[in-house]
């Protein structure tokens, strides 16, 4: 259990400097939790309770397999038991998409089974269900054709009618502050007519997105993000009628906090009936990094963390019980019949790309050819930044068959740095690239060895090797980004292959995380 940190004075966020050290823990252990609770990219979360069970998904974007499913007992401690979808559903992913792809999704139990309908902002909104959401998930079926509309959130009312609200992308659409709602058939099967804009005020919310929908005490509310994602907050909306009119009130923002633009999340209620707001903080290239705020009630609005502004520590819901779960996976073995929930590759990808079976205890990825800029790559195999800071270690031994094939770890966003063997002149070298730069480490490296990456709390990343015994320093470091709407990223890769003639592969014996 880690140590637990010095906590401020009731009702004052004092943010000492996060602890580095992978792991981050959440759960303090004396019944206590301090945000973030998780901190990594899990953006635009949305959380539904079923019996003493919580579920949450998120946007994957061009990431896949795509809307991640993530269970808690306690809304402190998620681990990852699924994803909802395991390519995106149009051929034009096949290639990397950078900020395009699965967007805010809404996650909602109905009927008997688990839906959750999802934009894509260039195809339109789809639908896809299961029994339960560790199984398997319908495949994904377009409820909505149309560019420009996203977050959408279905609504099943107590009198058997249904409603789907969603905003507007001002990147695909020019509108950005506006939120429809539109009558849906109970099935989820279409939307029956154009509906109505419901919400629109530019001069108080010159953005809004994001919107969820529920009932209570008779009451309708849209829980909305506007202002922005770095510097924006929530609105909550509330009307008597389903079409409105709404009134809005400002129910979380930054305040003296350094919880920058908290808003986009899930309202959700706990077995003993309090409230709770799960919600992103932008947070760089950490991506956008998810938080818990306690929610009472007041007046028929719902005022979230400490009178509106973000807590840093709080009791955990559920009186404090320790449920266990930590937080999600991260280290491989690879000694599995499947790869690990926690990878994701950076496009549609290809059960041929890998093998857990060709080399027992070791993933092997065949090499691919290069058909992008090394960020860009489909066949990257990606994790997120799942701490502060952390080092990052694997071993790799690399059996290439044509001159250029090169297999490596990478760090990747919108600029990326990678160490890594790559064939030529029939020999493996060590090479640090990065961007549009390359230097060679070492003229013939073998193919066999151990790679590192440090990544310290400001994001300045630093690769080692070994070949054999102590770890040789790179002296160049890196500066991990952010990428298109997800934050920096880790993992490894094997590419390089000419699209004619047989390819080789890399064999990667572990990959794991560490303190930094």
């Amino acid at each position: 259990m880690p140590a637990i940190e010095k906590k401020p004075e009731p009702g004052v966020y004092a943010l000492a400097a996060p602890r580095a050290a992978f792991p981050w823990a959440a759960d303090l252990g004396d019944g206590t939790y301090r945000n973030p609770i998780l901190h990594a990219d899990y953006s635009d979360p949305d959380v539904i309770r079923a019996g003493d069970d919580f579920f949450m998904t998120a946007s994957s974007f061009n990431c896949t397999p795509g809307l991640p499913i993530l269970h808690s007992r306690d809304l402190v401690n998620w681990s990852l038991i699924n994803h909802a979808v395991k390519n995106l559903p149009h051929p034009r992913y096949d290639q990397c998409q950078p900020g395009c792809g699965v967007w805010a999704p809404a996650i909602r139990f109905q009927d008997g089974k688990f839906w959750i309908v999802f934009p894509m902002p260039d195809e339109g909104i789809y639908v896809t269900t299961a029994k339960h959401p560790a199984e398997k998930w319908s495949e994904p079926r377009l409820l909505q054709a149309g560019k420009g509309l996203i977050d959408p959130c279905p609504f099943w009312d107590d009198d058997g009618h249904a409603y789907l609200v969603h905003a507007y992308a001002g990147s695909r659409a020019g509108i950005k502050h506006r939120l429809r709602v539109c009558p849906m058939a109970w099935d989820g099967s279409r939307l029956l007519d154009e509906g109505r804009v419901v919400f629109h005020e530019p001069e108080k919310h010159p953005t809004i997105e994001g919107p969820k929908f529920l009932k209570r005490e008779g009451w309708y509310y849209i829980l909305a993000p506007a202002g922005g994602v770095e510097a924006g907050w929530q609105v909550a909306l509330r009307s008597r009628q389903v079409y409105g009119p709404y009134e809005d009130k400002i129910v979380l923002a930054q305040g003296k906090t350094p919880v920058n633009g908290p808003h986009q999340g899930a309202l959700v209620d706990a077995p003993d009936g309090r409230w709770w707001f799960v919600h992103f903080q932008d947070a760089g290239f950490h991506g956008r990094i998810v938080h818990l705020q306690p929610v009472r009630w007041e007046a028929g609005w719902p005022v979230m963390g400490r009178n509106g502004e973000p807590v840093r520590y709080h009791p955990k819901p559920l009186n404090g019980a320790v449920r266990g779960g930590g937080a999600p996976q991260t280290s491989d073995e690879f000694d599995g019949a499947e790869l690990g929930l926690q990878w994701q590759w950076h496009a549609n990808h290809k059960d041929e790309w890998f093998s857990l079976t060709a080399r027992p205890g070791h993933l092997r990825l065949h090499t691919q050819p290069a058909t992008a800029h090394a960020n860009r790559l489909p066949n990257l195999l990606l994790q997120k930044f799942p701490a502060p800071g952390f080092t990052v270690e694997t071993s790799l031994d690399f059996s290439p068959c044509q001159e250029g094939e090169e297999a490596g770890l990478i760090i990747t966003g919108q600029s990326w740095a990678a160490i890594s063997l790559r064939r030529t002149g029939g020999r493996n070298q060590l090479w640090l690239r990065r961007d549009d730069t390359e230097a060679m480490l070492l003229a013939d490296a073998g193919g066999q060895l151990r790679l590192r990456a440090a990544v310290n709390l400001h994001g300045t990343c630093r690769f080692s090797f070994a070949l054999a015994g102590e770890f040789t320093t790179v002296p160049d470091t890196f500066i991990a980004t952010k990428g298109v709407w997800i934050g920096a990223k880790t993992g490894i890769f094997a590419t390089g292959r000419a699209a004619n003639g047989d390819g080789g592969h890399a064999d990667f014996d572990y990959f794991r995380f560490m303190g930094g």
